[in-house]
């Protein structure tokens, strides 16, 4: 199975390169990466293709201009440049753990997506983070005991594997735990429901509704507990102008069986996003 790891950033290149220097070592050559950007400002561009680490496979920058909360429209077109069979979409603030793409992959299964797992960090593990004073990826089990008894994390489940485990297959819509910052799903499936609705205004709850439309169009939710833990990086709480509307559509939206965004990937207009190659080797080393 081929993959297209789908990475949302926004002016936080040393988050984003913290989330690639744990995702390098797992992608395999016939993968791919896109780093969906929504506008970053030239220096953040300029720190990602200077600290970006080796990856196996071809590593996008898909970027379109800034005009406000547009993240929708940055994971579509990010999507829509992908041409692999699977989506797995990450937010830019979120580490993989070291073992997130396998997991994913074994637990990707026809006519179901994947709702991702997060573990939250405290601040001050974050700011280690950030500076490249810890890998998060690399802290063995004893390391990580120490950092929950002080506080900085908030669970362990990182540190067990259990695909089988009871609960991971709901067949009905449920609002809660939805994470489209850890989210995997078939191309064909995600095509089919036509993506991401852009029409969504500010933040939150398009997360919601593309989940409700890949249940409406026959898919199953599958959950990633136990498996695919991201390593949610501090940060202060955004503003969350709109919300309320966006999560009244989606009530609204659940009255009903849409299953076609109202504006998402078949509107996406040409010469939307700036596509840019950033690691030129992996291009000399296919030549």
């Amino acid at each position: 199975m081929t993959a297209a790891f789908i990475v949302l950033t926004y002016n936080r290149s040393d988050a984003l390169l913290a989330v690639l220097r744990a995702l390098a070592p797992q992608c395999a050559a016939g993968d791919t990466v896109l780093i969906a950007d929504d506008g970053s400002r030239p220096e953040h561009v300029q720190a990602l293709r200077d600290g970006l680490p080796a990856f196996a496979c071809p590593v996008r920058h898909v970027w379109h201009p800034d005009v406000g909360f547009t993240a929708a429209r940055a994971r579509n077109l990010g999507a829509s440049l992908a041409g692999t069979e699977y989506l797995v979409f990450l937010d830019g603030d979120c580490v993989p753990n070291r073992h997130f793409a396998r997991h994913h992959a074994a637990l990707a299964q026809p006519g179901h997506f994947l709702n991702g797992s997060r573990v939250l960090l405290g601040e001050r593990l974050s700011r280690r983070a950030l500076r490249g004073e810890i890998q998060l990826a690399q802290l063995g089990a004893l390391d990580w005991l120490r950092l929950r008894a002080a506080g900085e994390v908030n669970k362990l489940t990182h540190l067990l594997y259990w695909p089988g485990a009871p609960g991971r297959v709901q067949t009905a819509f449920q609002w809660k735990g939805i994470r489209s910052c850890n989210f995997g799903v078939w191309y064909r499936d995600f095509e089919a429901v036509n993506g991401f609705d852009e029409s969504f205004s500010g933040w939150g709850h398009e997360d919601a509704d593309l989940v409700l439309r890949l249940h409406h169009h026959g898919c199953r939710r599958k959950n990633g507990f136990l498996a695919t833990e991201v390593f949610h990086l501090w940060h202060p709480e955004s503003g969350r102008e709109g919300e309320a509307a966006n999560r009244e559509r989606v009530v609204q939206r659940m009255q009903g069986g849409l299953v076609r965004a109202q504006q998402g990937l078949a509107e996406l207009p040409r010469g939307a996003a700036t596509v840019t190659l950033l690691n030129e080797r992996w291009r000399e080393q296919r030549a």
